[in-house]
């Protein structure tokens, strides 16, 4: 089974048993979580979503992605600004959808 489903304001195309990096949920590593926001399971699309569709996930992880440099220079100003960020995530493991 394949769905799409939404979260973090982003969609996410999944099958069971695919690990995808979401953006950071409040979930403790090894609960599960369960999406209610389904837009489409096996050939049938939501208008807006799937009424009674599922996908549930296990946190497999909490963590944050690899630093990003954010470099602002202004010519002829002597302005130079840098900046980093790291990004948190959360890893899942889609372990079923439910139709």
């Amino acid at each position: 089974m394949k769905a799409i489903f939404v979260t973090g304001g982003k969609q996410y195309y999944v099958s069971e048993g695919d690990t995808i990096y979401v953006e950071k949920l409040d979930a403790e590593v090894g609960k599960e979580v369960t999406f209610t926001e389904v837009l489409y399971v096996d050939g049938v699309a939501g208008t807006p979503v799937v009424d009674g569709a599922k996908v549930i996930c296990s946190v497999e992880k909490q963590g944050k992605q690899k630093k990003v440099i954010v470099f602002k220079y202004r010519p002829k100003k002597k302005f130079r600004n840098t900046q980093g960020h790291r990004q948190p995530y959360t890893k899942l493991t889609v372990k079923k959808i439910v139709k």
